[in-house]
């Protein structure tokens, strides 16, 4: 299948009934000046190719990922969301330090707000649909 992943992107894959997760996309395009990312819900066809390429289990990693098809690589948890910051500017760009601090634990803190989000955030019956002005960023 060719998704039409563009090579020079990063592709997020998230959660798209998490009300924490489309926020956090948002949050994401708003501060995306560099326009480094395209997004997919892991519940479309996208992420159901990308999990099964990278035969990811979803009961461990349900929230992020981070596609580099430009190295065919993949990033997950904490590391995908300090990556995902890297990328974001001034001042979000500082959470890059936290990539000093052992993955054990990162990923623990990680898991413990993936665990509880949608209790803590809510979720939608269905994933978000773009906006035609953000069309573009979401890949189908």
């Amino acid at each position: 299948m060719n998704y039409n992943i563009p090579q020079d992107k990063l592709l997020i894959l998230f959660d798209g009934i998490c009300n924490l997760c489309n926020s956090s996309v948002l949050y994401i395009i708003k501060r995306d000046k560099k326009n480094k990312f395209v997004f997919a819900p892991l519940q479309s066809d996208v992420g159901d190719y990308i999990i099964n390429k990278f035969q990811i289990d979803v009961n461990k990693t349900d929230s992020i990922l981070l596609y580099n098809p430009k190295v065919n690589s993949m990033k997950y948890k904490s590391s995908a969301a300090l990556l995902i910051a890297k990328h974001l500017g001034f001042p979000t760009n500082l959470m890059i330090i936290f990539y000093s601090i052992p993955t054990s634990i990162r990923n623990w803190v990680y898991d413990y707000i993936a665990k509880h989000r949608y209790k803590w955030f809510g979720k939608k019956d269905a994933c978000m649909i773009p906006t035609p002005e953000l069309q573009s960023k979401f890949i189908a």
